[in-house]
């Protein structure tokens, strides 16, 4: 007699059932990464990212920030890395992948409540919590650590989103991966535009494109404006040029990453100009539940000048005129950087 499948294979079953690409299952405990994550912080590293410094304690230890829990669930969700590069990276295209992610992961938490058939306590984490998530997802057997800070899975590659439910069972847990298989690879760190690698798996996020556009509220330092290129959001280009993505990426199954139509079959120029002469309240409507209103409407009027000063032309010169006079500092001045640029072009 066919003996009745684990808690843990049920709650993977359940996990690929709900959609995610990838399932693990992990015991919490101390962070193997916490030392080397306090000491990039530490560093400066991260920038304005001060937020990161909140839950220090917490994040040393994935039993703390749901206390009782003594099992994670870890899931991947694939966002389309066969989806062509553009000015906007991939994974902020269609609808905020937190949203997603959650409402999937509480339906996973009812699916172990009703497996084990009691209420189990816990809680859906995606990216929302003093949780270093690529710590779990390593222990939870989904992959390595890149040498460009990514998570690398052998059949997916690394465009894809990380989530955990902490719960208070007693799962078996996967085996860890343990293998490093980069290689002597550099390809990530040879190509980035900016040099934000100071090493194998050490990012200066100060100098990476996707916090400069991001992150960064403030102006973008003038010596990394040039080296943006036509990149107005985020940054996907350490990603697209690894073997393990060029390779196992897949395509785009899940509707709610698709584009959505302010963005979608846009170059950069297009997509810089409709920003920069965009108004607040057609900017709430085109991005209503979207990952991009993170930078709000006056960081990406910022990020579209600095796109129209390196591939726009003189056309565009009465538009970026017009910036001039806009409300937010930030904008005018980037618009007169911008304006400076291709006129000595």
């Amino acid at each position: 007699m066919q003996s009745p499948p684990s808690l843990s294979s049920l709650a993977r079953a359940h996990a690929y059932a709900l959609g995610f690409d990838l399932a693990g299952v992990a015991r919490l405990g101390p962070a193997e990464t916490a030392s080397a994550f306090d000491e990039w912080v530490g560093r400066g590293y991260a920038g304005e990212m001060h937020y990161l410094e909140r839950g220090a304690e917490k994040r040393r230890d994935t039993r703390l920030p749901f206390p009782g829990t003594t099992s994670a669930v870890v899931v991947a969700m694939s966002y389309g890395g066969r989806e062509p590069s553009g000015p906007v990276a991939r994974y902020a295209r269609g609808d905020d992948y937190h949203d997603l992610m959650v409402e999937r992961l509480r339906e996973l938490h009812r699916l172990v409540d009703e497996s084990v058939g009691r209420p189990v306590a816990g809680k859906a984490y995606v990216d929302t919590g003093p949780l270093l998530e690529r710590d779990l997802a390593r222990r939870a057997g989904l992959g390595w650590f890149g040498k460009n800070t990514n998570l690398i899975n052998p059949t997916l590659g690394s465009f894809f989103f990380l989530g955990a439910l902490l719960l208070d069972l007693d799962l078996e847990p996967d085996a860890p991966f343990e293998a490093d298989r980069c290689g002597s690879c550099t390809r990530c760190l040879d190509v980035c535009p900016t040099d934000a690698f100071v090493g194998p798996r050490r990012l200066d996020a100060t100098r990476c494109i996707s916090y400069l556009t991001i992150e960064l509220k403030g102006a973008i330092p003038e010596e990394l404006r040039g080296r943006m290129g036509e990149l107005l959001y985020g940054c996907d280009v350490c990603q697209d040029v690894c073997p393990w993505n060029t390779r196992f990426a897949r395509e785009l199954q899940t509707p709610e990453f698709a584009p959505r139509e302010v963005l979608a079959g846009k170059d950069a120029r297009t997509l810089a100009r409709d920003l920069l002469g965009m108004t607040q309240p057609e900017f709430s409507a085109a991005f209503k539940g979207s990952p991009m209103k993170r930078a709000k409407l006056r960081g990406l009027k910022r990020n579209a000048a600095v796109v129209l000063g390196n591939v726009g032309n003189a056309e565009d010169a009465d538009l970026l005129t017009r910036a001039l006079d806009d409300p937010e500092p930030l904008v005018r001045a980037h618009a007169a950087w911008a304006i400076e640029r291709l006129a000595a072009r």
